[in-house]
């Protein structure tokens, strides 16, 4: 006899899940508002955010390119949704307040930031999958490339998951 499956939770649940954790990330994270980033996608496997070029977040005045922080803290933002969306996938019998309470604890705890190539850009996407889910650590692989899909940089993280 095969084990069945956990149910899922229903797809009125689902969408309550993805426009919270759109306004989770988008808003009630302020430093997320800050920089302007927006949830592009919250498919598994394949997480995107959006940022756009806007002159506060130019690091050098001369070349008119993205600040090394701005990109470092987008990746490290990404990684954290990602985890967030894998953590929705994992308990997907729960309903989304449920789900959404297991994120409090959430926090990074290694980051590691290749920058390739100089940040410029009208708009940046970044992907995050994740590598590794487990009970207490989280791992994310995340990249950065412009609107030409001109690899900007890459990333690694670790997270605190619980």
């Amino acid at each position: 006899m095969s084990p069945t499956a956990a149910p899922r939770r229903s797809a009125a649940q689902q969408a309550l899940y993805e426009a919270s954790l759109t306004q989770l990330f988008e808003q009630h994270v302020v430093f997320n508002s800050v920089l302007g980033l927006k949830v592009v996608s919250l498919r598994p496997g394949d997480v995107q955010l959006r940022l756009d070029m806007r002159h506060e977040l130019i690091g050098s005045a001369a070349h008119g390119r993205l600040h090394g922080g701005v990109t470092s803290a987008m990746l490290d933002a990404l990684g954290g949704l990602a985890l967030m969306v894998a953590m929705g996938e994992k308990h997907a019998d729960e309903d989304a307040e449920q789900v959404m309470h297991r994120f409090a604890r959430m926090g990074t705890i290694d980051l590691r930031i290749d920058f390739l190539r100089q940040g410029i850009g009208r708009h940046f996407i970044g992907h995050g999958e994740v590598t590794r889910l487990g009970g207490r650590i989280g791992s994310v692989q995340m990249r950065l490339v412009n609107e030409q899909g001109l690899l900007i940089a890459t990333g690694a993280a670790s997270y605190v998951v619980s």
